[in-house]
C-alpha cells in the first residue's frame, strides 16, 4: 500500500501521501501532502500541500505532472526538488526547507489476506477511495526552516499515511495523535466514513492503536463493533471486539481548509485541525489498562457526518 498505485491511470484519479511532523517541544507542527491529480478530461497536475498546524495556514504548490516521479520498486517519490519516502522528507518550497530523517518506524502489520490497513477490501477493484498507513509512529532528526526561522526537529515525532482512488468519501471523521504522556510510543488513528458499495453504501471504520509495541486493530473487516456520537465541541467514538474496548473523545479545535479530490480533480475542501485533543481509554478483558490524552492531534469532520453516528453498537 505504501507505493504508488497510479501506473496506467490517465483520468479520474488521485493519489497522495500525508506526512505529519511535530517538533519535540510541540511548538511546531506541519503536514506535507504530495500527490497527483488527474481530472475527467485527462488534465493532470502534481502538487504539494503544506499545512501549518500552529499558524492554521495552508499553501498549495502546483507542479507539472511530468515532475511527479515515483519509484517502481518501493515508496519513493521525487517531485521537483522535493523528496518523499518512508525514511526521509526533503522540502524545498518558498516558505519551508528541510531534510528530515525518520527512524524507528512502526508500520501497519501486513498479512497475506490483509496487505494493509483496509484488510481484504484492498483487493476490491471498484472502491471509491483506498487508504494506507506507512508508519503510525517514528522519530525525526534534522532541521527545518519555515519563513526564515530555523527550527530544530531532532527528537520530534512523525506519522505517514496515504490515499488513492477517485474521490474522498461523502462524509467522514478522522483523527490521529502520537503525543501521549507515556513511557513508550503510543499512536492512535481512527476513521469512520460513508463507503459506496454496489449501488448502496455502508459505514466503514478503521482504527489503529499502538500501545506497548503492538498495533491493536478495530475495523469493519475484523468483526469489531462501533458507536459514534457527535456533539457541538466533541466527537465520541467507541470500538470493541471480544477482548478489547477502545473509548475515544476528540475535542475540536480551530483548523484550516485543505484541498481534497472529487473525481480526481482537486476541487473539494476539508477543514483539518492539528491542535485537537483526544482522550483515550483502552480496556483489556474489561480492565482499564490505558487512560491518557493525546495532544497535537489531527481532526477532520467532513460532510453530513450525522449519518455516521449511532447510539447502539453496530458493525
Amino acid at each position: 500500500p505504501d507505493m504508488y498505485h497510479g501506473w496506467g491511470k490517465t483520468k479520474k484519479y488521485f493519489e497522495g501521501w500525508y506526512f505529519k511532523i511535530v517538533a519535540k517541544n510541540k511548538e511546531a507542527t506541519f503536514a506535507a501532502i504530495p500527490g497527483i491529480s488527474m481530472q475527467e478530461d485527462g488534465t493532470q497536475h502534481a502538487f504539494i500541500q503544506l499545512l501549518d498546524g500552529k499558524g492554521e495556514k495552508m499553501t498549495y504548490h502546483e507542479f507539472e505532472a511530468k515532475d511527479f516521479k515515483p519509484s517502481t520498486e518501493k515508496f519513493e517519490l521525487n517531485l521537483g526538488d522535493n523528496y518523499f519516502s518512508a525514511n526521509r522528507l526533503k522540502l524545498q518550497l518558498p516558505e519551508i526547507q528541510c531534510d528530515l530523517q525518520f527512524e524507528n518506524l512502526h508500520p501497519w502489520p501486513k498479512m497475506l489476506y490483509a496487505p494493509g490497513i483496509m484488510g481484504w477490501f484492498s483487493f476490491v477493484p471498484f472502491m471509491q477511495c483506498y487508504h494506507g498507513v506507512v508508519s503510525v509512529h517514528h522519530k525525526i532528526s534534522g532541521d527545518l526552516t519555515y519563513n526564515g526561522t530555523a527550527l530544530n526537529f531532532n527528537g520530534g515525532i512523525g506519522y505517514i499515511e496515504k490515499d488513492w482512488g477517485v474521490s474522498f468519501p461523502k462524509s467522514w471523521v478522522w483523527m490521529q495523535s502520537n503525543h501521549f504522556d507515556y513511557s513508550s510510543p503510543v499512536s492512535l488513528m481512527a476513521s469512520v466514513a460513508h463507503i459506496p458499495w454496489l449501488g448502496s453504501h455502508f459505514i466503514g471504520y478503521i482504527v489503529g492503536f499502538l500501545w506497548e509495541g503492538k498495533i491493536y486493530r478495530f475495523a469493519t473487516y475484523t468483526g469489531a463493533k462501533m458507536k459514534a456520537k457527535l456533539h457541538e465541541d466533541t466527537v465520541e467514538l467507541a470500538f470493541k471486539d471480544r477482548n478489547h474496548l477502545l473509548e475515544i473523545v476528540a475535542h475540536k479545535a480551530p483548523g484550516t481548509d485543505l484541498v481534497s479530490p472529487i473525481s480526481g480533480h482537486m476541487t473539494g475542501k476539508v477543514n483539518e485541525s492539528m491542535n485537537a485533543r483526544i482522550d483515550v481509554r483502552f480496556y483489556k478483558k474489561n480492565k482499564l489498562v490505558f487512560e491518557h490524552t493525546g495532544k497535537n492531534a489531527g481532526l477532520e469532520i467532513a460532510g453530513p457526518v450525522e449519518a455516521l453516528m449511532t447510539d447502539k453498537w453496530r458493525r
